[in-house]
């Protein structure tokens, strides 16, 4: 049961007849007189409730989305069948997690018997992964507005809320470059582990281990072998999903500019005809997809993605090696995406970096604070200074791990979130470019 403010006011208006009667006939007519309007107002109450439709008479149904993108708006209905006697007339409160980004949440309703309304809510969530709805509350008033039956009843419903995959606006870019190391603005390289793809005659600059010394003899002129980088590898991305993941720059979690990286490097790859494998992993694997192909690869990655969150623990990192062996035993492209901060922090990726190394090409990312460069060059007064000094030491703590994991034999790539992810598609181009892919 709850009482509204119509019933407030009505007390209310009792004191001044009561204040009046005191001065005219004294205190215990006054007290007379209160104790009738307050019986007069609960009697009014008692009978508005009566009369109010019941809200357990309800029935709620829910029509969600599956799913959708962090940041975009959808829409989510409520239905409210009244299989009750009377006419109900009150106010619903959907009880939608505020991550969920519901603009309003209490609607007034009037729904006669036998009668079915529809509300629709807008949701614009700001968190990624499962949002959910449990309940809706439903007060139902009587005719004079005075009190209300209330109740709340199970009506769950949850939305998937997928990351956002700003970094798709460098995919046509990086994909005019792949075409061009695929041959088709004729492009040729030389490198190891590549196909042959056709002969040409020498010209000075050539390497001369590339000149194909049987088609030589059947010609008047030296000719050569071009080739182009090898289609049908592996690509195996390992997102860490420990406690420094949970780090925020630039208002972003470093577990999200992860997930941007290897959605971005996914959607290259599968275009250049290579096979991916991503999990997400601290302690346990929290997301897995492997074998997929094409558009139901990113599909099944934003999926499975979506609800991993970082977890406050420290990364097995010695596990990852087997995890890696695994998926593939031929020698594939392995993408760490992690983050590089103290030697102490990084043991355990330096430690499991040489079993990656001997068969891998291995490339570790991270990203890196802006506005922790920013505060190198910043010593107006004292704590500008100290700050600054501090970010000095953290940035020689980034290059000290950096060096050592480049003389394990690891490629370093680094930037801010918005930086990060193209910078890792650059770096795989780059690879193809040199034939290590």
């Amino acid at each position: 049961m709850a009482i509204s403010g119509r019933f407030v006011l009505l007390v209310a208006l009792g004191v001044l007849p009561v204040v009046l009667l005191g001065q005219a006939y004294g205190a215990d007519a006054a007290w007379a007189a209160l104790a009738a309007w307050l019986a007069l107002g609960v009697l009014l109450g008692i009978l508005d409730l009566v009369l109010a439709g019941s809200p357990r008479q309800i029935v709620v149904e829910r029509v969600v989305p599956a799913r959708v993108r962090l940041g975009e708006t959808v829409e989510a209905e409520l239905l409210l069948t009244n299989i009750g006697r009377r006419t109900l007339r009150g106010v619903v409160r959907d009880a939608w997690q505020p991550s969920a980004g519901a603009a309003v949440t209490r609607f007034a309703v009037g729904i006669p018997r036998s009668e079915r309304r529809a509300m629709t809510e807008q949701l614009r969530p700001f968190r990624r992964g499962e949002r959910r709805v449990e309940g809706t509350s439903i007060r139902s008033f009587g005719p004079l507005g005075l009190w209300a039956r209330q109740a709340t009843l199970i009506a769950p419903g949850r939305i998937r809320v997928l990351p956002p995959f700003a970094s798709r606006k460098h995919l046509p870019s990086r994909l005019a470059r792949l075409r061009e190391l695929d041959g088709r603005t004729s492009v040729m390289i030389r490198g190891q582990g590549t196909e042959f793809d056709s002969l040409r005659e020498y010209v000075r600059g050539d390497d001369v281990r590339s000149i194909d010394w049987r088609a030589t003899a059947r010609r008047d002129d030296v000719v050569v072998r071009t080739w182009r980088p090898e289609r049908d590898r592996r690509v195996v991305i390992v997102i860490d999903s420990g406690r420094t993941s949970a780090a925020r720059i630039d208002d972003e979690p470093r577990l999200d500019t992860a997930f941007e990286a290897a959605l971005l490097l996914s959607a290259l790859a599968t275009r250049a005809g290579d096979r991916v494998d991503v999990l997400a992993y601290d302690r346990r694997i929290r997301a897995r997809v492997r074998g997929a192909v094409g558009p139901a690869l990113l599909s099944q990655l934003v999926d499975a993605l979506a609800p991993v969150e970082p977890e406050l623990l420290e990364t097995d990192w010695s596990a990852v090696p087997a995890l890696v062996r695994d998926i593939t035993n031929q020698r594939s492209l392995v993408v760490l995406l992690t983050s590089l901060e103290t030697p102490g922090s990084s043991q355990g990726l330096l430690a499991a970096l040489p079993q990656l190394t001997r068969r891998h090409t291995v490339v570790v990312a991270s990203v890196t604070d802006p506005s922790t460069l920013a505060a190198v060059s910043v010593r107006d007064d004292r704590t500008s200074t100290y700050l600054a000094a501090a970010a000095e030491r953290a940035l020689l703590d980034v290059t000290r791990v950096s060096a050592a994991v480049r003389r394990l034999g690891a490629e370093v790539v680094t930037g801010s979130p918005s930086d990060l992810p193209p910078a890792v598609a650059d770096t795989y181009l780059a690879l193809k470019a040199a034939g290590r892919l």
